[in-house]
């Protein structure tokens, strides 16, 4: 059976996402930082339910040397990752002057330097096997902008140009690279809104509705089995909204 590492896994999409592949019978490496309980009672739940190997990784993929000892630890287990999807992610909402450097680059180094440090440990084994995908979770923000999420939009642009770039770079040797450009999609990083400021962003989308995690996993899994010319693009998925 194929295996998928999936960052961010505890929750909303990437615990969407871990369920899909699971139902598919993949053997899975799930991550979180900080939600230990949640990715452990979900490895338990996909086991005990559809049967597959699946173990956990708790740590902050921003750290470069916790990434190394993951891919490290999965290998081990499974030998090859033939699926990464680069999903962990954080938010940021306020006015950009008065985010601080800090925030700033926790924010860089949670959305857009770890896709870099999880791609570089996944690439060198899909290339001796010349195939494997590499799926990023990225946002509508990173192709339009938002006011007061310009942190966030700057990097999920940057997801998007590593996304197009490395496509290039991979699809000689058999490595498909795509993203998924959500909107808004209903997970607690938007549990922030009130039922006033979430009506009237419903009505903004022509889907009249927020999108489901399942959605977004759905099409991780699409994109995971699709043809392999398939590869470099920006896949939106936002009710029309953009």
């Amino acid at each position: 059976m194929p295996t998928a590492l999936i960052t961010g896994a505890s929750h909303g999409i990437g615990k969407a996402i871990a369920t899909e592949f699971a139902r598919h019978s993949y053997h899975l490496v799930i991550n979180c930082a900080r939600s230990a309980d949640a990715l452990h009672a979900l490895a338990s739940q996909l086991i005990q339910e559809y049967h597959i190997s699946c173990f956990t990784c708790i740590g902050d993929v921003s750290n470069p040397d916790f990434v190394s000892e993951m891919f490290q630890k999965a290998h081990d287990a499974f030998g090859t990752i033939d699926i990464l999807v680069n999903n962990a992610g954080i938010s940021h909402i306020g006015l950009f002057h008065e985010m601080t450097t800090t925030e700033w680059q926790t924010l860089l180094n949670t959305n857009l330097s770890s896709v870099f440090y999880c791609c570089k440990e996944a690439i060198p084994s899909m290339l001796a096997k010349k195939s494997g995908r590499i799926i990023n979770i990225s946002s509508v923000w990173g192709e339009a902008g938002a006011s007061c999420e310009a942190a966030y939009s700057a990097a999920k642009g940057g997801v998007n140009a590593l996304t197009k770039a490395l496509a290039k770079e991979l699809a000689p040797s058999g490595i498909q690279v795509n993203a998924i450009s959500c909107g808004a999609i209903d997970t607690r990083m938007n549990a922030c809104f009130s039922s006033e400021e979430r009506a009237a962003l419903e009505e903004e989308i022509p889907s009249g509705r927020y999108g489901t995690t399942k959605e977004v996993a759905e099409l991780a899994f699409s994109l995971a089995n699709s043809t392999t010319y398939l590869t470099g693009q920006i896949i939106r998925l936002d009710g029309g909204w953009i």
